[in-house]
């Protein structure tokens, strides 16, 4: 459909195809949604399967460890080949690993044989299943082996267990002295079992068991994992469950992910790589609700092996990383999830209001919220919480919910509040961990986060009490943020060095070290526009901006380390607060920059995953990360939906808002599935050199709406019309510093709606970065900051780059310009079928200096011309 429809874009015509626009709807529903990612095994990375009440979790290899939630199960899992009187480990002969959404597979071969070995956890089941399909030239038999680890979730403990086999099942038995818990492995076809034991001369801690062999053709094989907390009867029905109805569960749980896809918010982009990123990274982040027997469903934070230990990375409830990914839920219209979230966390809020940091899935046997330091460790939390539950309640319009929680609103608003200093600012000294939990860092009276959050927080409860019925409160309150917005701009900024303090100092003194963490009031808008551009183009630079992401402060710091966890890793959470919060202050560049890293290391770690943290010197992720964390993944959502396509909803006033800075080469999207209370919009942008079309309609639904179109152009451009439906539509334009926003809004009922916005002198740069060797350093170019003349005739680049590197930025309108300064151009160079229009920027080498600035200057023609439009 959308292809049809963008062919006639990129062939020229602006309007766009209204008679093949006809069934939108009907078609945009259809869509497949079948992920696959394939590649070489990397016998390092992390590979996790995982469902709401079960994992396994492992490497690329085939080495697993499995829980069924609160409960780990085993731990070294690996299969053993026997051809030809040899013993194969079957992890030497991993050649491909391939996964989707619902399952993983390795791909083992021999010389004679191959088996694929499929690892699959269904979506709500406790337990899991491994399928093996065998193919083999020579009789083959295969041997599954592990190391008994039946134990609770960190901190709890079990105590004394044993393992059993159970013939009847054909499958171990574990269990423990109460009978409470148990658990099986084994297989229908499981023979010979060899069982882990200890004397007082020899010892093994290894059990296993044969599959039967297979002489001569294929042949599948299947190991069933099942656990409960309810005794030896439910793990055996669920055994039996799992063995009798895996290959219903496996299509179900591809269903699942299918349909969640198609029924969130979807995005059709001309990068296929980001695309596959923004698919991906709603899998992994949905991926994080996890379904404990005595706590409820939430998030959990994110996954990693455990080894000997009980702490699978963490894989228990946080709140704040909650709230963080509730927002990217909210931006693609998982609504449900988001509640579930937020309600978990918050029925687990302290008296006095605070809100919960960390809930262990082995929280319900130990005396978890007093006896333990972690519950309530941070202060960011509290205030996050009520940000996360507005952003909620305005996307879905679930005014009911806001009624129903404000109880507990105003609770962490009072808690909150008596946590102000003099300034009414939110402190984190004596009251919990701001972002930073430790390290050189620290000690400080407040974060500039914090006091971000903390004013956030003032702005988003007055919503929630307007809508609650309480408007006093809601006056006070926005009275309150009106003043703390400015007093924080006043108190942090380091006027003499243009930018923002990191926190203060016990002695309200400001913490002079540039960081990050400013961009996470940008994301809010609090920040003075003159004051957060100033701060961006200092983190914009290679000191802070690697080509994977945006260190927690500058590599120049005498508090730096590479590995510092709080003080110089880098984490794809700042990169993609960095995003969103540069695409609200219309920095495409840094923004762009930021989102593309985020969106590539989905694609490149453990795939469909983006990880938590990675070291600030090279290309790789710090020895101690978790490799599938969930905001991680939420940071890919967010910068696309949020930041680079400026979608906003507002389900309560019948609103949406679409605010794109897209790529100077990109010519189209798409979005559908667009909620709006009761109503869904299909969104198609097209741009070509005549100007902006746009069509939008509900696909569903039949409430009025408002549509707020609000596209960034170049401040070269100017606007001759603007037409909807064929007729002139009243329009203004909003001129900034660096670009210029087009601003029409319409009513939408029913029917599909067709906007046109003809230009001319449009003009724009793009580049296209990418990640670079694994544990190699950067080597990207940087553009630091935009400055155009008065007269708009030219426009003034600072860039840095790795000395003696060579650049190329991609060029729209390339008519425009009459001559480069400090570059050069290629236009109309080469094969016309390979033709990249591009203009090429040389760093000059240095000794001294690694990433050298350069200047560069674009002059434009003086005479208005329509130009000639660059494409990918």
């Amino acid at each position: 459909m959308w292809q049809r429809l963008f062919g006639l874009c990129v062939a020229g015509a602006l309007i766009i195809g209204m008679g093949a626009a006809a069934g939108l709807g009907q078609e945009a529903q259809g869509k497949p949604h079948d992920l696959e990612l394939s590649r070489a095994v990397r016998p390092w990375e992390f590979l996790p399967v995982t469902g709401t009440r079960a994992g396994l979790l492992g490497n690329e290899t085939g080495r697993m460890e499995a829980w069924v939630y609160p409960l780990k199960i085993f731990r070294g899992f690996h299969l053993k080949f026997h051809t030809e009187g040899q013993v194969l480990p079957a992890e030497a002969l991993a050649r491909t690993v391939m996964v989707r959404p619902e399952s993983a597979t390795t791909l083992y071969a021999g010389d004679t044989f191959t088996v694929r070995e499929t690892f699959f956890v269904p979506v709500r089941e406790q337990g899991a299943l491994i399928i093996l399909e065998v193919e083999t030239e020579r009789p083959l038999e295969i041997e599954a082996a592990f190391q008994r680890d039946f134990q609770l979730e960190w901190p709890a403990a079990l105590g004394a267990t044993y393992l059993d086999w159970a013939a009847q099942q054909r499958a171990f038995y574990f269990g423990e002295e109460q009978k409470k818990f148990s658990a099986l492995v084994g297989s229908p076809t499981a023979a010979e079992p060899r069982q882990e034991y200890q004397t007082n001369y020899s010892e093994s801690q290894e059990s296993s068991f044969r599959l039967g062999i297979t002489t001569k053709g294929k042949e599948s094989k299947l190991i069933v994992i099942a656990g409960s907390m309810e005794g030896r009867a439910a793990a055996e029905k669920t055994y039996q469950h799992l063995t009798s109805d895996y290959a219903q569960l496996r299509k179900e749980s591809a269903e699942y992910y299918r349909g969640y896809l198609e029924k969130t918010v979807n995005v059709e982009l001309p990068d296929a790589q980001i695309q596959q990123a923004y698919d991906w990274a709603r899998v992994s982040t949905v991926q994080g609700m996890v379904s404990n027997p005595s706590l409820g469903t939430g998030l959990v934070a994110g996954y990693r092996t455990s080894g000997e230990s009980q702490r699978p990375g963490f894989a228990w409830y946080f709140g704040r990383d909650s709230f963080w990914t509730s927002l990217a839920l909210n931006a693609e219209g998982d609504f449900a999830n988001s509640r579930t979230a937020l309600e978990f966390i918050g029925k687990y809020q302290r008296e006095d209001g605070k809100i919960p940091h960390e809930i262990s899935q082995g929280a319900n046997f130990v005396d978890w919220f007093k006896g333990y330091p972690y519950p309530y460790a941070s202060a960011d939390a509290t205030p996050l919480y009520v940000i996360a539950v507005n952003d909620y309640v305005v996307r879905s319009g679930d005014t009911a919910f806001a009624k129903e929680e404000w109880n507990s609103l105003w609770k962490a608003y009072e808690f909150l509040r008596s946590t102000y200093d003099e300034h009414g600012f939110a402190q984190n000294m004596g009251i919990g961990h701001g972002w930073v939990e430790g390290g050189p860092l620290l000690p400080v009276k407040t974060e500039l986060y914090q006091t971000g959050l903390g004013i956030e927080a003032l702005r988003a409860l007055a919503n929630l009490a307007h809508l609650t019925g309480k408007e006093e409160v809601s006056k006070e309150l926005s009275e309150n943020f009106a003043k703390q917005k400015p007093l924080m701009n006043e108190v942090f900024w380091i006027a003499e060095k243009k930018r923002f303090a990191f926190a203060l100092d016990r002695d309200n003194h400001a913490v002079d070290e540039p960081s990050v963490l400013a961009t996470v009031p940008m994301w809010f808008g609090l920040l003075d526009e003159g004051k957060a551009d100033a701060m961006i183009t200092q983190l914009a630079d290679a000191d802070h901006q690697t080509d994977w992401g945006m260190r927690i402060i500058s590599e120049r710091s005498p508090k730096f380390s590479g590995g510092g966890y709080h003080f110089g890793s880098v984490w794809p959470l700042f990169t993609g607060w960095a995003s969103v919060g540069e695409y609200r202050y219309h920095r495409t560049f840094p923004a762009y920059a930021n989102l593309r890293a985020n969106a590539l290391l989905a694609l490149d770690g453990s795939l469909g995953h983006v990880t938590e943290v990675l070291s600030g010197d090279y290309y790789q992720p710090l020895s101690t990360s978790s490799p599938h964390q969930v905001w991680s993944a939420a940071m890919v959502v967010s910068p696309i939906l949020r930041g680079m396509l400026g979608l906003e909803t507002d389900a309560i006033h019948h609103i949406v808002k679409l605010e794109p800075h897209i790529p100077a080469d990109w010519d189209r999207f798409s979005i559908e599935n667009v909620r709006v209370g009761k109503n869904t919009l299909i969104i198609n942008y097209s741009k070509s050199d005549e100007g902006i079309a746009l069509e939008t309609g509900l696909t569903s639904g039949s409430e009025e709406c408002t549509f707020e179109f609000r596209p960034a152009v170049s401040l070269r451009a100017k606007v001759r019309t603007a037409e909807l439906n064929g007729k002139p539509i009243p329009f203004q334009v909003e001129t900034r510093e660096g670009d210029q926003h087009i601003v029409a809004q319409f009513p939408i009922v029913t029917g599909k709606h067709f906007l046109r916005i003809r230009l001319v002198n449009d003009f724009g740069l793009s580049e296209q970065s990418s990640l670079p060797a694994l544990g190699s350093t950067g080597h990207g170019l940087r553009v630091l900051s935009e400055t155009w003349s008065a007269s708009r005739d030219q426009l003034t680049l600072e860039v840095s780059g790795a000395a003696g590197g060579e650049y190329g930025l991609q060029v729209w309108n390339p008519g425009e310009i009459q001559s480069v300064e400090g570059a050069g151009l290629n236009f109309g160079v080469g094969n016309p079928s390979t033709l990249r229009e591009n203009l090429w920027i040389q760093i000059p080498r240095s000794d001294s200096k690694p990433y050298p600035h350069v200047r560069v200057v674009i002059h434009f023609s003086a005479t208005q011309n329509k130009g000639k439009a660059g494409k990918r």
